[in-house]
């Protein structure tokens, strides 16, 4: 299997590309309410918008704060990410009236990339959901040598090419905005020195990084 590489500077493009997509919907909608408070005098008109606003803004806010972490160089000063600061994110993103998060992660500082790794299994497993289930979270192992989150749900699924793309070995040879994730993922996975398995049955999808 032959791996694909990324020039840095469309690595970083295509990451930015995808933080932009992910927060420019809530901001749109900030916008949209704010023209309406300026321009709406009905009081229950203005009392939606203002929950609109709300809404939005803790949207984008939790957004942020996940790619701050999976995507940045969040805690570049030292080389460890609290574990506590990595459930907060996942919780604020992913945990709603739909998705519930059962979170099995000790409460420790844990190497940067290790923490990276695990929000981007998440956000594999959430797409593998979209009508909501359970996002199951464990890692074990001095510094987080095993990890398993599993996706359960009512057609849990993969898009078909993401293995390919975790593998680094994407089906066209290239990687657009759309994959950049996933193919990030398998990026920080090899970085770490851990390989990705991925199983999938019926309403359940399982991903793995274990130390190689």
């Amino acid at each position: 299997m032959s791996l694909v590489s990324l020039d840095p500077l469309d690595l970083a493009a295509l990451l930015c590309s995808r933080v932009c997509h992910d927060v420019i919907s809530p901001v749109g909608a900030i916008v949209n309410g704010l023209e309406v408070l300026d321009d709406e005098k009905d009081e229950d008109m203005r009392i939606f918008a203002l929950d609109l606003i709300k809404r939005s803004a803790n949207t984008a806010s939790a957004r942020l704060q996940f790619c701050r972490l999976a995507f940045g160089a969040a805690g570049s000063a030292g080389a460890s990410i609290d574990t506590g600061d990595a459930e907060k994110v996942v919780r604020g993103l992913m945990e709603d009236d739909k998705t519930r998060i059962i979170w099995n992660v000790p409460r420790v500082l844990m190497p940067k990339n290790k923490v990276k790794l695990a929000l981007n299994l998440c956000l594999i497993a959430q797409a593998a959901v979209p009508r909501g289930g359970e996002i199951h979270v464990t890692i074990t192992g001095d510094e987080g040598t095993t990890m398993q989150v599993q996706a359960k749900g009512p057609n849990a699924k993969l898009a078909h090419h993401v293995p390919d793309l975790v593998a680094g070995a994407p089906e066209n040879g290239g990687v657009d905005a759309h994959g950049i994730q996933p193919f990030y993922t398998g990026l920080v996975a090899r970085e770490c020195g851990m390989g990705i398995t991925i199983d999938v049955k019926p309403d359940q999808v399982t991903i793995a990084a274990l130390a190689a």
